[in-house]
């Protein structure tokens, strides 16, 4: 491949094009009438206007996407994450037109995509499962019988499901039948699709997933592990890797775990296997997305290998370069996605003009985006801004790189979630490991967030007033001697 095309916007695709560029690879954007200048349009070598703001008009158009392909010459098409990332006939249409589709084949995303059908892919594999239901129900009635014999709570999931949608948690039998209802509703909305199944609810589970990465020649490696348990209404907001919990031997049988699923489905390319972690350490298998994952970069800091080159030294049929013996794990990294949602507002988006926005800097501080100062947030997308990650030696030393870069970061002119970044990062749950994926519905509101800016506040002042102090007294002991006075500054 000498051109691909990425069928996406914003931070995503101008991370795809940055890995393409540094491999001698041409690209291709398109671009929405209201997306005209951003940076993935003006980055790109060529850019081709697919239809009006709204994606079900342009980004989700299949044939418009294709078209801009055949025009332009590009021999693949990347589809980054969410849009049409996950969508089997736009995978198939891809290659029926001959163009590569860098991720995985048709038969995975349609196996995977289902919930059930996952169930049912990898249930020869030996792959831990929670208890419950392997099938849609819709009798009420049957529903019961099922319940009481898991135990409650217990947990009705849209098999077509993703981000807490068609889903609900059922404490007692006599709110079955109602929360069956809205979850069937919900799910047919959201999805077209109202299959439901039933499983165990996990209490106080904890969210690990395990990236893969399959060529065509079957060799399947694992990645390590990532932590995504600081969750809102099901929503992934903080990442991290390694996890502060997985104890070597767990990383490795978890690890086995999820090559056994990307072999369940004949996967290729990169691959997520997520897991819920119990309170006594037990896991089991929760979903495979078939896409990159928004939380990528913490991998790719972990473990040194560019994720999106891997795709597409995959997608042109090369075999992996590197075995499973070659992977180490090295270094911590931190993602805080930086959201226009207003926390102190139930997190609802804020939309409006970037009056001032700059980035933070220094060493071991990456930072994806796609906007730049003056522009507009539209309402048309997912209001996720950019993606801010740090690394560090230790979990610690990247949690204070992380803390330092959200104060460095300057968004004025909406509101975001970099305040609630910083009360997640300064939180003592949060720091000594001690978390699930219930941390922000036990400790976070929005008198939590004022109280720890006002800490924050009180306890930059006492430092500053400190400082101040520190420096007046050196400067009453120098003498007029320009020795001394370098000596002073390096001590």
């Amino acid at each position: 491949m000498k051109k691909i095309l990425v069928a996406n916007r914003g931070e995503i695709a101008l991370r795809i094009m940055k890995s393409a560029k540094k491999m001698g690879i041409k690209t291709v954007a398109v671009y929405s009438e209201i997306d005209r200048h951003t940076p993935h349009v003006l980055f790109a070598d060529e850019a081709i206007e697919i239809g009006p703001a709204p994606s079900a008009q342009s980004y989700l158009v299949i044939d418009k996407i294709i078209d801009a392909a055949k025009k332009t010459g590009a021999e693949g098409i990347h589809p980054g994450y969410g849009f049409l990332s996950e969508n089997s006939e736009f995978a198939k249409a891809v290659t029926d037109a001959g163009i590569i589709f860098i991720g995985p084949n048709v038969h995975a995303i349609e196996v995977m995509g289902s919930k059930l059908a996952a169930k049912e892919a990898v249930k020869a594999y030996d792959i831990p499962m929670v208890p419950g239901i392997d099938e849609a129900i819709e009798d009420v009635e049957e529903a019961k019988k099922i319940a009481i014999e898991i135990g409650f709570p217990i947990l009705i999931k849209a098999s077509a499901g993703g981000g807490g949608k068609g889903m609900r948690i059922v404490e007692h039998i006599d709110e079955l039948s109602e929360q069956m209802e809205r979850a069937i509703s919900e799910a047919e909305s959201a999805f077209g699709d109202g299959s439901v199944f039933i499983e165990k609810y996990v209490t106080s589970p904890r969210h690990i997933e395990l990236q893969v990465l399959a060529d065509a020649h079957g060799n399947v490696v694992h990645l390590f592990e990532r932590e995504c348990s600081i969750q809102r209404r099901h929503q992934k907001v903080v990442e991290e890797a390694p996890s502060s919990v997985l104890t070597p031997q767990l990383r490795e049988e978890m690890g086995a775990a999820a090559v056994r699923v990307a072999q369940a489905c004949n996967y290729e390319g990169a691959g997520t296997v997520e897991f819920l972690l119990d309170d006594q350490l037990n896991f089991y298998f929760l979903e495979m997305n078939t896409r990159l994952q928004v939380e990528h970069p913490v991998t790719e800091l972990i473990s040194g290998v560019d994720l999106v080159e891997q795709q597409i030294r995959i997608a042109r049929g090369e075999k992996l370069s590197f075995t499973q013996s070659d992977l180490n794990i090295e270094g911590h990294a931190m993602e805080l996605r930086v959201y226009a949602e207003d926390p102190m507002n139930n997190f609802l988006p804020s939309i409006g003009t970037l009056h001032t926005y700059r980035r933070p800097e220094g060493d071991n501080i990456r930072v994806d985006d796609g906007y730049e100062e003056g522009m507009t947030i539209p309402i048309y997308y997912d209001p996720m801004i950019a993606k801010l990650i740090t690394y560090g030696s230790t979990r610690e030393e990247s949690i204070d790189i992380m803390k330092r870069a959200i104060a460095e970061y300057k968004i004025e002119g909406i509101e975001t979630t970099l305040d609630f970044g910083a009360f997640v990062f300064r939180h003592e749950d949060f720091i000594s490991g001690k978390f699930d994926t219930h941390f922000v519905k036990k400790n976070f509101s929005a008198e939590s967030v004022e109280e720890s800016q006002h800490s924050q506040r009180k306890v930059a002042a006492i430092f500053a007033v400190k400082q101040y102090i520190k420096s007046k007294s050196k400067l009453k002991s120098i003498e007029h001697n320009s020795s001394i006075w370098t000596k002073s500054r390096n001590q």
